[in-house]
């Protein structure tokens, strides 16, 4: 060791007997990536990265050439380094890798480096500082070789506490995860993914995000800028294969305003509640950002979106209200910031209130006026009271066909978007305005006239007492094939406490959980409402989780997932992801061996029942290999004890409940 080698950083970076005579390795010193090279006897360190383009030298092998001499030859296109020096054939001193000095230790191979200089803030950086005062808190992705630029950014925020990371095991996991978080909470997470097919695997989770107005942001890397649209490697118009999903979709350049840049993407995921996305060309994300250049934030740049209804469509609907006898409240996911409002208007007038399925959990079933979910998923209290309703009330909801609202009923209709109002059919009172201020402005109206509203308490709780009892019927139904689904439902009913989120999925189990679940006071369910996309519920409750950690409004709640063995299937591995950040989510999978909704739906349209079998692993024993809590539930007896070991766990656990497909 020479007296400027004591003035280096040394780092070990292999044991004394890992590496054999003859062989080369890539190893990491610090952050520095180089190959180390062991030669007759002698051990030597160079930058891995071949001049050409790239290649991992210590990847290669060493080899006799055409001279005679042994050479280090690059895996990739065959150039040629001497082992020990480091030089190209012809032994040029101006040319050839850079090389390290190395010291062979009693513990192992050291590398000698000299002190990093202080890190550079790069554009990524300042775009990263812009989404933490955004609050873009967390990120979903997988790091790869066209985003570390903009990994390393965000790892920098990670290490400083203001942002949390989950790499996921698939980019759609990502995309629905980010989906999950926005439905929840209104805020905005990001998925990070490299060019190309990591990019495109984003689109169906962006899609169910869009369709179901969640603000997400999407952060994909990219080729090179000198080598777009010359079909290079993983090179596709990132922008145009966005362009349909994206409210905003725009390409980081050397010279864009970066702060600004960033700012205007989060803010069109929020107040547009859609897909926002950035493409990071990897040329641009380590450019230095410069010292003057000032990270977004929000500040000056956002405004409420409360406004009250226009004076006379309050009337005309006001007039409707008090003129009927019997009006049904209905609201949908839109309603969901003002639901206190709308159940203090129905109280007053005492009328039922359903939701949609969407908005299932935005009120409680054990509320005096709760009438369940209506439509394809829902109860018959709700159907009920549409039929027998001489006034709809629908605040926040859109009128999907599974909700089935009559297109004849006499409708007012309530909503901040002016192109739902009406959307399917023409409604009696279009009125555009917030939820909340709507209601509260009804109220105080509604409370100064006088009315004549039949008080519908009693009736509601005689429905209840129907439905209930039809569905004990139910609990005891065996077919000797598996498990109910009002078994299960009721029995989760029971256990899921108050405050719970519970994302659910696509299938027969997401019907069966709109009919028999019970939901208690604050607990929130997530869907995939417009898209139904199969595969939606596990990675939609790691964002819930995620929201958990960062958002305080949600910390210390529990998040229970149910899906079909068709949906888990879809995102199965995510199991592993729970296991790495020990996120606190038991998921149940209902296992029937099939994919159950469209063996019912060939059979109702008189088809053959064709290629909806599954061949399913012990989801359970999965679990389990995981590294996560799994247990199998076959029989009645062992139903609530799984559930409720699986619940109160301070961890990711699975309860794999055998179902019979007919018992939906």
């Amino acid at each position: 060791m020479t007296a400027n080698d004591a003035e280096l950083q040394w780092h070990k970076v292999a044991d004394l007997n890992e590496l054999s005579d003859g062989r080369a390795k890539s190893v990491t010193a610090g952050t520095k990536n180089i190959a180390l090279v062991h030669f007759q006897g002698q051990f030597a360190a160079m930058d891995n990265r071949c001049p050409h383009q790239g290649g991992p030298l210590g990847e290669g092998a060493i080899e006799t050439g055409n001279d005679g001499e042994c050479w280090l030859r690059c895996p990739w296109h065959g150039w040629d380094f001497h082992p020990l020096t480091g030089k190209p054939p012809g032994g040029h001193e101006d040319s050839g890798q850079v090389t390290y000095p190395t010291d062979v230790r009693d513990d192992g191979i050291y590398v000698g480096l000299a002190p990093e200089p202080p890190h550079t803030r790069t554009v990524s950086d300042l775009m990263a500082e812009t989404l933490v005062n955004w609050g873009v808190t967390s990120v979903f992705g997988m790091v790869g070789h066209s985003n570390l630029g903009l990994a390393d950014a965000l790892r920098r925020q990670v290490d400083q506490g203001t942002m949390h990371y989950y790499g996921i095991r698939h980019e759609g996991a990502a995309a629905f995860a980010i989906s999950g978080y926005g439905k929840l909470t209104g805020a905005c997470a990001a998925a990070l993914t490299i060019a190309g097919p990591g990019a495109t695997n984003l689109m169906t989770g962006l899609w169910d995000a869009k369709v179901d107005r969640a603000p997400v942001l999407a952060l994909t890397g990219q080729v090179q800028e000198q080598v777009i649209g010359v079909h290079a490697f993983q090179d596709i118009d990132l922008e145009a294969a966005f362009q349909a999903v994206a409210a905003f979709s725009q390409t980081v350049h050397p010279n864009s305003g970066h702060g600004a840049l960033a700012s205007q993407a989060v803010k069109t995921a929020l107040v547009e509640r859609d897909v926002a996305h950035l493409v990071f060309p990897d040329n641009v994300q380590t450019l230095p950002a410069g010292d003057d250049a000032k990270p977004g934030s929000p500040a000056g740049r956002m405004a409420s979106h409360s406004f009250a209804p226009n004076q006379e469509c309050l009337s005309a609907a006001l007039a409707e209200i008090n003129a009927a006898k019997r009006p049904m409240i209905i609201v949908g996911y839109g309603a969901l910031a003002g639901m206190d409002d709308v159940i203090a208007l129905a109280e007053h007038l005492n009328a039922p209130i359903a939701t949609t399925f969407k908005a299932k959990g935005q009120i409680e079933d054990a509320h005096l006026l709760a009438a369940g979910v209506l439509g394809r998923s829902g109860t018959p209290i709700a159907s009920w009271f549409m039929n027998e309703a001489d006034l709809l009330v629908v605040f926040g909801a859109s009128f999907s066909d599974h909700t089935g609202i009559y297109p004849t009923a006499k409708t007012v209709q309530v909503d901040t978007d002016p192109m739902r109002l009406g959307k399917r059919h023409g409604v009696t009172v279009p009125v555009l305005g917030d939820v909340g201020i709507t209601a509260q402005l009804a109220l105080a109206q509604v409370s100064k006239a006088k009315t004549d509203h039949l008080d519908q308490r009693a009736e509601i709780a005689q429905r209840w007492r129907i439905w209930r009892g039809e569905k004990a019927t139910r609990l005891t139904e065996d077919n000797g094939k598996g498990l109910s689904a009002a078994a299960l439902f009721d029995a989760l009913t029971k256990l899921a406490p108050e405050g719970a989120i519970l994302p659910v999925d696509v299938g027969n189990n997401t019907y069966s959980f709109g009919r028999y679940f019970e939901p208690k006071r604050g607990q929130r369910v997530l869907m995939s409402g417009y898209l139904g996309s199969i595969g939606f519920a596990l990675p939609a409750a790691m964002g819930a989780w995620a929201a958990t950690q960062d958002r305080a409004a949600y910390k210390g709640r529990k998040v229970i997932s149910i899906s079909g063995d068709g949906g888990l299937g879809q995102y199965a591995m995510e199991l592993t992801t729970l296991s790495k950040y020990h996120m606190n989510i038991c998921h149940v999978v209902m296992n029937n061996a099939q994919l159950g909704k469209i063996t019912k739906e060939q059979r109702g349209g008189e088809f053959d029942v064709w290629e909806t079998n599954l061949v399913n692993p012990s989801f359970a024993g999965f679990a389990r290999a995981c590294g996560i809590h799994g247990e199998r539930v076959r029989t009645l007896d062992e139903l609530e004890p799984a559930l409720r070991k699986a619940i109160e766990l301070d961890g990711p656990a699975l309860v794999e409940v055998m179902t019979d497909a007919e018992l939906v």
